[in-house]
């Protein structure tokens, strides 16, 4: 989710002048950094029940989990496809339109040539995500069965002192995130095929 909100408006804020989007590229570098706790809190207050959105019922669910973890990886993916878009388009841009290409054109190769760096963007946006513990346990509640997930289980069973079931959760974790992020490596390497 945080993708496919993050790469279009990365795309389009990498794409403006800096000096007209330099405040807003301000916020987006500083909610880059945005504490997990913090998200979760303002997301908390939004969806408890005396919140604007708290007549949804959406506290202690997964939908809020899933919220939470969108408001902390969507800058991030924003912001690292910006900073791509911008190396890559200006050249790009220049010599396109000398020829007449067509905007859509224009950035669908801006696209292209970024997609490195875009992917890296998804990588970074994917990690932020499943390594959070703080925003998931304040608005899911970390309830058995439901919403209680492994970066919780592993804080919770730490604290009971079951270090060989946490670090095996913990384990579990880091394959997944390997596998995942295995995949991506391999997209961005173009599909293991070698270039002279």
């Amino acid at each position: 989710m945080a993708a496919l909100v993050g790469i279009p408006a990365g795309t389009w804020l990498g794409m403006k002048k800096e000096k007209k989007v330099r405040w807003l590229t301000r916020i987006v570098y500083t909610l880059m950094g945005l504490p997990p706790v913090v998200g979760g809190l303002v997301i908390y207050m939004i969806i408890r029940r005396q919140g604007v959105f708290g007549s949804l019922g959406l506290l202690y669910t997964p939908t809020a989990m899933i919220l939470a973890q969108f408001v902390l990886a969507t800058p991030i993916v924003i912001g690292l496809t910006s900073v791509a878009v911008r190396a890559k388009g200006k050249a790009i841009t220049e010599t396109l339109v000398s020829l007449g290409a067509q905007r859509s054109l224009i950035l669908r190769s801006i696209m292209w040539e970024a997609r490195f760096g875009i992917l890296g963007a998804v990588i970074a946006g994917f990690g932020r995500v499943i390594a959070e513990v703080g925003a998931v346990m304040m608005v899911g509640g970390n309830i058995v069965g439901k919403t209680r997930v492994m970066t919780t289980t592993i804080v919770l069973e730490t604290r009971k002192g079951n270090f060989e079931y946490a670090l095996a959760l913990g384990i579990v974790l880091l394959i997944l995130s390997f596998i995942f992020n295995a995949l991506l490596y391999h997209l961005q390497s173009g599909g293991g095929q070698t270039h002279d």
